[in-house]
This record gives structure tokens, C-alpha cells and sequence, in this order.
């Protein structure tokens, strides 16, 4: 095999790679005599086909095959002596080929660049340490206590008022004539919250036990059956029960209900899981500031196939005119995500950051606990769905490599309320023509980390 140079710009380089015919000959004899204990053929015992015979009834497809594996074979070869990191999968354009002759073709590959990093002792990063307001802790528990409620019965003379569980039978026409779903029995509401149909709770307030009701209201618009959706319907009812709800006491035996062991502890788990939402939210806002910087302070060559790679996944699902539309918009996005993956992928390389599998199990154990009764889904969705194991390993790198980043850039760190934080999330989510949140491609590079 010899190989050669032909051409270098950039970051895109052309191999010419040849194999003389000989070495092709043998690879063939070979592969015959491989198939000789393979091939059943009528008129010979098992493993005693000939070789020529197989040659004379298989040729082209044995050839082919041949090829195949040795341009796979060489072409890999001929970039591990070249000392070449492929970006993407190179094009193989064939110069003189067939049965008898040499082997003659062109190697396309587009490389990586060489990335020198910034040094990141300079880069300012915002840092936010949320305090969660003592009272949105004390509304959150009442909001829990009031879910909770227990329900007891009515004097008979007392009246449906809104918070009262009402149970009640009806029955429903429209323009006289009943419908699909125009009956029901022993249906249970709570008034006010207006999960039967709107303008329905208010109609229903002031009644007493068994008393009657004739209430008028649209359908929804959403209807299952389109033929209703949207029709004024008369529903006379019957109220055959109401109950008045009463809060839970909240104490530690209503903690005790939530799962955890006293009043104080229920505070802390709010607390908590408010302030890890809150900094799980802030902390997009610390990536944006690392990608924006981490782009500004490295400039780079981008192979073409990576960046066009990009540009075609970002306008799959566009129609051709919208993707003329916002050409420029998009190749600048495109170009923006493969820097960012080629610089953080360095990062992860240069300080052997990797994912280890017990991490990969780990959060999907997280996503189990997440999501109660779904446990097997889960599972089964990662076992028969490698490319979502991979996903998730992607997206655990890529976080692992910004953590690192992040510690070692300097920190402003700022104490806020949530008043505050609110604010500046709201600010930072506006809406602008690039996503603020640019998530990175993965590339060849991201090997098993």
C-alpha cells in the first residue's frame, strides 16, 4: 500500500491511497477459501465446493465485498500513519478499480484543528446563592395542607358553597335532544376549581341536598366529538351530596403524611427543593456567560463537514424557503455549537474528564425516582435505545466539563431573594432571533468518554 499527499487546505486534507493488484489477488484466494467451508452447492458434499466454482457463481459479489473491507482497512491505516484526527467521516472518491487491476482512490478528510486553550484564571462568571422567602415556604404547605383535605357532610338545610365537595347526577340535552355523554351518575366536583365545565361551579353554588338545578354552559371546544364542540347544553341536575372540606391541621403529624418525620424537616425538604430549582435555572445563565467567553477568547478553524453536519440538523424539520430565509442566521448557530463542543470536548481531553458508567446509572435512577410506577418504562427505554444511553452520556460529559470550567473561573458570586431571581430569569429568557441556551454538538471526537 502506498500513500500519499495530494493536497492540504485548511483544515481539509486529500490522501492518495494504492493498493497494487497482487495484494488484492491474495485477499480474494483468501476470502474463496474462507467461503469453501460455507457455500452448499448441489452436486458437492459440505466444505468441498471449489474455489474456482464459487469464484464462477459468487465473483462480483466476492470481489466487492473484498474491496469494501479493504478500503475500510487501508483508509483507516493510511490516517493512523498520517498522524490524522478525522472529523467526520471522510469521502472515498475511487480512481481505477476491478477485478485484475490495482486499487487506486482518493482519501477527503476533513481534521481537526489544533485548540489552544485560554487560560480561564480571567473569565468572569455570575454566581447566584438564592434565599428562599420563609413565607412562600408557609404558603407552599398550606397549598399542601388544603390538597389534603378531609370532607364531611353537611346539615341538609346548609348550602354548596364554593371549597364544598358536591356530589351530584344530571342529565343533558342539547336543543332538546340528548347526546353521546348526556348522563351521569354519582359525579363528584370540588366548587371553584372548575375541572367540570366552565361556568359550571358558580351555577352550582347556593343548593341544598336533593335539590334540583337546571344549569346552561357551552361544551368545550375541544370536544371528542367535533359535532358537539362548542354547543350550548342544558344539564338538569340532582344534588345528592355536599360535603365541606377541611384543611388538614398542619402540625408534624401532617408532615408525618408527606414523608418526613416533623414540621421543621417538611420546611427544610421546601426549602430545599425550591432553592435547587432556582439555581438549577441560574445556573443556565452561568453557561451562557462560560460559552460566550470560552467563544470569544478562542479563535479557531471549523471543518466544514462538522459545521454543515450542524446546518442540516438545525433545518430538517424547515421548509426550503424558510431555510433560505434564515441561511445566515442558521450557519452562524451552526458554526457557534461546533466550536463551543470542538473547545469544551479539549477541555475534557486535556484534563481526562470522563463519564463512567455508574454516573449513567445513577441518573437514571434520579429519572426512576422522578417518575413513581414508571420504573420499568424507564429502564426498558435505555436498554433498547442505545442512542439515548449515549445522549445521556453526551449531556453528563458536557455538564462535567462546564462544572470544571466553572471552578476555575473567577466567581462574582451575588446573594438574591426570589423576588430577585425572578427577575433577572425573566430578563434572561426573553426572546431572541439565536437561542440564549446554545447547546453544543458532540462530535467524532467524543469518544467513549
Amino acid at each position: 500500500m502506498k500513500i500519499e499527499i495530494q493536497s492540504k487546505k485548511g483544515l481539509r486534507t486529500t490522501l492518495s491511497i494504492f493498493v497494487d493488484k497482487k495484494s488484492i489477488k491474495k485477499k480474494l484466494e483468501e476470502r474463496l477459501i474462507e467461503l469453501q467451508s460455507q457455500v452448499q452447492l448441489k452436486g458437492f458434499r459440505p466444505g468441498k465446493v471449489p474455489a474456482a466454482v464459487i469464484k464462477n457463481q459468487f465473483g462480483k459479489a466476492v470481489y466487492g465485498e473484498v474491496i469494501d473491507k479493504l478500503l475500510k482497512e487501508t483508509s483507516s491505516k493510511a490516517l493512523e500513519e498520517k498522524k490524522i484526527k478525522a472529523a467526520g467521516q471522510p469521502k472515498i472518491d475511487l480512481k481505477t478499480f476491478g477485478e485484475g487491476k490495482d486499487l487506486n482512490y482518493e482519501l477527503q478528510v476533513d481534521c481537526f484543528p489544533e485548540i489552544k486553550l485560554s487560560p480561564l484564571d480571567k473569565f468572569q462568571i455570575k454566581d447566584y446563592k438564592i434565599s428562599i422567602d420563609k413565607k412562600f415556604i408557609e404558603e407552599k404547605i398550606k397549598e399542601m395542607a388544603n390538597s389534603h383535605k378531609t370532607y364531611i357532610e353537611k346539615k341538609p338545610n346548609e348550602k354548596s358553597e364554593i371549597g364544598d365537595q358536591i356530589t351530584f347526577d344530571y342529565s343533558g340535552t342539547i336543543d332538546g335532544k340528548k347526546f353521546e355523554g348526556s348522563e351521569g351518575k354519582n359525579i363528584k366536583i370540588e366548587l371553584g376549581k372548575n375541572l367540570f365545565l366552565e361556568n359550571f361551579d358558580k351555577q352550582m353554588e347556593g343548593l341544598k341536598i336533593n335539590e334540583n338545578k337546571s344549569v346552561e354552559v357551552l361544551l368545550p371546544s375541544n370536544h371528542p366529538k367535533k359535532e358537539l364542540a362548542n354547543k350550548k347544553t342544558k344539564f338538569d341536575c340532582k344534588v345528592t351530596s355536599i360535603k365541606k372540606g377541611i384543611s388538614s391541621k398542619i402540625d408534624d403529624e401532617f408532615a408525618k403524611q408527606m414523608g418526613t418525620k416533623d414540621l421543621g424537616e417538611l420546611k427544610n425538604m421546601i426549602e430545599k427543593q425550591m432553592s435547587n430549582q432556582y439555581s438549577q435555572a441560574l445556573s443556565s445563565i452561568s453557561k451562557k456567560e462560560i460559552f460566550d467567553q470560552l467563544e470569544k477568547n478562542h479563535n479557531i478553524s471549523l471543518p466544514d463537514n462538522l459545521v454543515e453536519n450542524e446546518i442540516n440538523l438545525i433545518t430538517k424539520n424547515l421548509k426550503k424557503d424558510e431555510i433560505l430565509k434564515h441561511r445566515s442566521k442558521n450557519e452562524k448557530l451552526a458554526k457557534s455549537r461546533v466550536k463551543l463542543g470542538l473547545i469544551l470536548n479539549e477541555f475534557g481531553e486535556k484534563n481526562n474528564l470522563k463519564v463512567k458508567d455508574e454516573e449513567i446509572k445513577s441518573e437514571i435512577q434520579k429519572q426512576v425516582k422522578g417518575m413513581p410506577g414508571q420504573e420499568k418504562l424507564i429502564f426498558e427505554y435505555y436498554q433498547k435505545n442505545p442512542l439515548a444511553t449515549q445522549n445521556l452520556r453526551g449531556s453528563l460529559y458536557e455538564e462535567k466539563v462546564i462544572n470544571f470550567i466553572k471552578s476555575k473561573c473567577k466567581l462574582n458570586t451575588k446573594n438574591i431573594s426570589m423576588k430577585e431571581a425572578d427577575k433577572i430569569l425573566a430578563d434572561f429568557n426573553k426572546p431572541n432571533d439565536i437561542p440564549k441556551q446554545n447547546k453544543t454538538k458532540k462530535t467524532n471526537k467524543d469518544k467513549a468518554k
